[in-house]
């Protein structure tokens, strides 16, 4: 989104915002919360229907100023059920800065709480899918910053209930579109309700149209009449897993474990006493893959390096350095880092090309990996796991004595290139890298073919990258040849540590042969997130936020096109490992 773009609204004499794009108010001149309340949460059943099922999920289309989410929210955290779990999935083409929204949220000091975590959590502004936490309430927000359409062709969710909260058809037509409302249906649950403020014809036709019966309803303030909508009911909701089994200690598995826990489901996390995770360094970058053509793998680093550092940024304590500098290394990188900037798939302003032609990525950061992991994993149980099998009750994990190590409904595979061991069909190519340090010297975080950063107590360095290997020594000559890359980089850094004695760490990184992630359901129900490469703590916490939501059939957090990315043919067969 460009930054330097007007706002998409003005302010009345009257005191109302309104659309500077299609002349429209935000909220009625009556009541706007009155309005919401009585029209989308009464007109979609609400609360009423809060107790049909563990997961209710809502979509919406119009999230502007926020004011029916932050409405949802409040009526959600006084009725909600024991163990109920909120998904809400909106769409704001035009989204407003956080200041906007709070000038108009404080018309209504009533929503309170309701009100201030939208406002604390308040979404970015880049193209694509956002995932806002929600804390206090049970809830979880994916926002999606783009066209209506493409939008709701992206998500993969199926909704319980609509806000169809577009500007007013006559100013906004787009909005009500009949391939609009055919794209809601199709995102729609059996029994699903839409509600909206306007009887148009169009829009009633649309939605007869597209599946749904409708029903004009006694209107809110000086509209006389609104509009319920419903689908046919039918469903039938699966039982819901209570348990996961995660299988690595690193970034992945731990990423599994928050993500997990925080859908509600009891985690235990497994790894091998003599495994030795990529992850486990005392300084690690969280950076995107940097790609100039703008495509999905462009968008896939982009949304996972900016829900990465969302949640670090919620553990200040790991963070050692903020912004890495990226410097070019050929004669194209300044062209490739000027474009790079410019995407809007990046917040406004987190990339910018310097005057000696590096990349500064603002919101990058460096890392305690370890903190990070102990945080989110909890207690680990150190143990192999040599064979996973399966019966009526769930998943058995056993060791290499057969004996059990746990029982869990569903388990998860995290453990890099040690995943190969049961599941050697996912084909992971292992690379060993050594990095290195030292205490006493500091430096900017810095990355340049290699890479330099901030520890705690000094500067970590390097690392090697050899294919093939599993060895997980620390060489001395690996100490040299990462010294001799930082000499390319920064050589007066290098020259600064020339002669000194380094401690250093070998982990195994496992690759794919595309170089993309594998996140997916394998056909006999088992999680896989592996493949992340040298990129673990940018792309895992999405990743396994996405894996979590297969596994409890919730939306994911990641578009269509992308989840298709990380998915793969490559989950379709059973591992030899497999027992079932």
């Amino acid at each position: 989104m460009d930054p330097t773009a007007p706002s998409p609204l003005v302010w009345r004499e009257d005191g109302l915002p309104q659309s500077s794009l299609y002349g429209d108010v935000y909220f009625s001149s009556v009541d706007g919360l009155a309005e919401t309340r009585a029209v989308f949460l009464a007109g979609c059943g609400l609360p009423e229907r809060f107790t049909e099922q563990r997961d209710l999920v809502v979509g919406e289309l119009g999230f502007g100023s926020g004011l029916n989410i932050a409405a949802l929210l409040d009526l959600w955290r006084r009725k909600k059920p024991e163990g109920g779990r909120l998904h809400i999935f909106s769409i704001e083409a035009h989204p407003l800065a956080r200041d906007e929204a709070a000038r108009i949220l404080a018309h209504w000091p009533e929503l309170g709480a309701a009100a201030q975590v939208l406002l604390d959590h308040w979404p970015g502004r880049a193209r694509g899918f956002h995932r806002v936490d929600l804390p206090g309430f049970d809830a979880v927000l994916d926002l999606a910053v783009m066209d209506v359409v493409e939008a709701l062709e992206a998500w993969e969710g199926a909704a319980d209930a609509w806000f169809l909260d577009g500007f007013s058809p006559a100013l906004n037509p787009a909005m009500w579109r009949d391939e609009v409302l055919a794209a809601v249906a199709k995102r729609s649950a059996p029994g699903a309700r839409a509600a909206t403020f306007t009887v148009a014809g169009a829009v009633r036709r649309g939605l007869q149209a597209a599946g749904f019966e409708v029903a004009k309803r006694p209107g809110f303030g000086r509209k006389r009449e609104r509009l319920e909508a419903w689908l046919p009911d039918g469903r039938e909701v699966p039982p819901r897993p209570e348990s996961l089994a995660v299988i690595g200690g690193g970034i992945a598995g731990a990423a599994l474990a928050r993500a997990a826990r925080a859908e509600g489901l009891a985690v235990t996390v497994i790894d091998d006493p003599h495994g030795v995770a990529a992850s486990g360094n005392p300084a690690g970058l969280v950076t995107p893959a940097l790609d100039a053509g703008g495509g999905p793998r462009a968008a896939l680093y982009a949304q996972a390096f900016a829900r990465a550092v969302q949640l670090y940024a919620a553990m200040p304590e790991v963070i050692v350095a903020r912004e890495v500098l990226q410097l070019p290394q050929t004669e194209r990188d300044p062209a490739r880092f000027a474009t790079v900037a410019g995407q809007d798939l990046f917040e406004p302003g987190t990339m910018a090309v310097t005057d000696a032609s590096a990349l500064a990525m603002r919101a990058a950061l460096v890392v305690e990996p370890p903190a990070i992991t102990a945080a989110w994993s909890g207690a680990v149980v150190r143990r192999r796991v040599a064979r996973l099998e399966r019966d009526a009750e769930g998943w058995r994990l056993l060791d290499e004595a057969g004996d059990l190590i746990v029982r869990a409904d569903r388990v998860a595979l995290a453990g890099g290139a040690d995943s190969a061991g049961l599941a050697p069909d996912l084909a992971l190519s292992p690379v060993r890298g050594q990095a290195s340090w030292t205490d006493g010297v500091s430096t900017r975080p810095t990355a340049f073919g290699g890479y330099a950063v901030p520890t705690r107590a000094g500067v970590l360095f390097g690392a090697t990258h050899d294919r093939g290997q599993t060895a997980i020594d620390v060489r001395p000559e690996d100490h040299d040849r990462n010294l001799a890359t930082l000499a390319k980089g920064l050589p007066d850094l290098a020259k600064q540590l020339s002669g000194r004695t380094f401690e250093g760490r070998a982990a195994v990184r496992a690759t794919t042969s595309d170089r993309l992630p594998l996140a997916g359901v394998r056909a006999d129900g088992v999680l896989v997130l592996t493949g992340l490469g040298s990129r673990g703590l940018c792309l895992a916490p999405l990743l396994a936020e996405h894996l979590v939501a297969r596994a409890l059939g919730v939306p994911s957090p990641l578009p269509r096109q992308l989840s298709h990315l990380v998915e793969s043919a490559r989950f379709d067969s059973r591992a030899p490992g497999v027992g079932v």
